[in-house]
């Protein structure tokens, strides 16, 4: 999950993602990444507070 927020916040590429992965000992790919992104945005979004003012 914290891939998927690296990318959304910090606008990076799924290489830059991956690169950051690895540099902390977890090997993916880049598609690995997009997948998770592709995968987890909506819920991530679903669950982001709304504010009506």
């Amino acid at each position: 999950m914290v891939a998927v927020r690296w990318y959304l916040r910090f606008n990076l590429s799924y290489r830059d993602v991956e690169e950051l992965l690895v540099e902390r000992g977890v090997e993916v790919d880049h598609v690995t990444a997009y997948r998770w992104v592709q995968r987890f945005t909506p819920l991530l979004a679903d669950a982001a507070p709304f504010s009506s003012e």
